[in-house]
């Protein structure tokens, strides 16, 4: 309980920053195979990451669904065994040894299908924090054209095409993001440490991707 107080308090972008600075201190370097992540703080940071998407609104229902399940995947996983999963790299070499890691309904993929989603956000804020006051739907849009559409099939982009009428205007959308107690220059200096640290997290575990051969994979 205290927990989730503490949690109200701060915004979304602050509580994924507190995450962050868990998993930084674990990159795995140069040597993959040997890599840690967190469980637990990854899939909090994907939670609060899917509290952000909510405040743009419908539009973002389909990949707000996906990736609702796939945390939910990756947590009865982690439920299973909670000493070996809570690193997700025995996860991925479980199901790779298995010949298991690429199929539709694999945790592998949702821990890639996760990735995208972070990739995804932080290609949304760097859009906002070099111009806040761009078109909101050009942003999204932009954001998702290079880190979600290369991977979606044909209906999940049309879909997401049409949803993109939905999305609020810009200022709507960060005095969301904002809590009481801040301005926009707070706003800004959070989603750029938000993007500074997660940034360099992303790239490595996209290195892990590849070494696993998932990092190709598109929607089934």
């Amino acid at each position: 309980m205290k927990r989730k107080r503490e949690m109200e308090k701060r915004s979304e972008l602050r509580s994924a920053i507190e995450e962050l600075s868990v998993l930084a201190k674990v990159q795995p370097g140069d040597n993959l195979d040997a890599a840690h992540i967190p469980a637990k703080p990854f899939l909090h940071v994907c939670t609060l990451i899917l509290q952000v998407l909510d405040k743009i609104g419908p539009t973002m229902a389909v990949l707000r669904q996906d990736i609702h399940q796939n945390i939910q995947r990756l947590e009865i996983l982690c439920e299973s065994d909670p000493a070996k999963y809570s690193n997700l790299i025995e996860m991925l070499k479980k199901e790779d040894s298995e010949g298991n890691a690429r199929k539709g309904t694999s945790c592998s993929r949702a821990f890639l299908w996760l990735t995208r989603s972070m990739d995804f956000m932080v290609a949304l804020l760097q859009r906002l924090v070099k111009d806040p006051g761009q078109n909101m739907e050009h942003a999204v849009e932009e954001s998702y054209i290079i880190t979600l559409k290369p991977w979606h099939g044909w209906i999940s982009s049309a879909a997401f095409k049409v949803a993109l009428k939905l999305v609020p205007d810009n200022k709507t959308f960060i005095t969301l993001l904002m809590t009481k107690d801040q301005n926009y220059d707070n706003l800004k200096d959070d989603m750029q440490t938000l993007i500074s640290l997660l940034v360099p997290i992303l790239e490595d575990i996209h290195s892990i991707l590849r070494f696993y051969r998932l990092d190709r994979l598109k929607s089934t």
